[in-house]
């Protein structure tokens, strides 16, 4: 999952060699933080937060295969 919000967030960010996702998991919970440059943070949660409702949304039906429930929280 990690490796899927850090591919979808380099694409849409102008700076994505600032990008840092991290993972914490504690058995069937997944939470993945993602942090990006102060100036791409509008890119990454769109307007009326559009974009980040979408990143979550593969995210979560992604994680339907491994049947563990993930969060995506964007710092």
């Amino acid at each position: 999952m990690k490796e899927l919000v850090e591919v979808i967030a380099k694409a849409l960010v102008d700076n994505p060699g600032e990008v840092v996702v991290t993972e914490k998991d504690d058995g069937r919970n997944i939470t993945i933080e993602l942090h990006v440059a102060a100036s791409d943070m509008g890119k990454v949660i769109g307007k009326q937060g559009r974009i980040a409702k979408a990143i979550r949304s593969v995210v979560k039906a992604a994680s339907t295969r491994e049947d563990k429930h993930v969060d995506v929280e964007i710092v």
